[in-house]
């Protein structure tokens, strides 16, 4: 298999490996096995954007996050029972990339700040919206297949997501912005 610039394989290729699977198919496994990883990892890394936050209404909000992560890893475990298969993790990159940025944020901004705080929200949103890209991919695909019981669950996973996303918004809106503004 030919590896790519992030030095992985390929996370599809266009020919199927199994033979009685439709591409698509097997397109929507890859893309649940990627998706398992990522929320697996945000499971390990929301800790530590918890401790580095100072608001205690940004760690609350991502405390919640969590939780409802651990949530997220639950159901797409529910989907692969559904699919027939094991529920394996796929390294997801984009996810790994994101969450890299993230600790990189932290690590360049004085603990303790709004301005720490107005980047963890920033790094925060970045996550929320890859999984809402792919929470929202994924459900017009279990559509498309006819897969109405996983449709469900992924929608259900997706609404959360937007949620998060605009409590993130909000709590940049009310004060935490506002208060990085005016740090020297």
């Amino acid at each position: 298999m030919k590896t790519q610039e992030t030095g992985s394989s390929p996370k599809f290729a266009s020919k199927t490996t199994q033979q009685d699977a439709p591409a698509l198919s097997v397109l929507f496994k890859d893309s649940i096995a990627d998706l398992y990883w990522a929320e697996n990892h945000l499971v390990k890394n929301l800790p530590k954007m918890i401790s580095a936050a100072t608001a205690p209404e940004l760690k609350s909000a991502i405390t919640a996050h969590l939780e409802e992560t651990k949530g997220h890893v639950v159901r797409l475990e529910q989907i692969f029972e559904l699919l027939g298969e094991k529920a394996i993790a796929k390294k997801c990159d984009a996810m790994e990339g994101i969450t890299k940025e993230g600790e990189g944020i932290v690590e360049e901004t004085e603990a303790g700040t709004a301005t720490r705080d107005v980047g963890i929200i920033l790094a925060s949103q970045k996550v929320e919206h890859y999984e809402i890209a792919s929470y929202g991919g994924l459900y017009q695909l279990a559509t498309t297949l006819g897969l109405t019981d996983i449709a469900d669950i992924l929608e259900q996973t997706l609404a959360e997501e937007k949620l998060a996303d605009g409590k993130l918004t909000d709590i940049a809106e009310n004060e935490i912005n506002y208060k990085a503004a005016d740090e020297a």
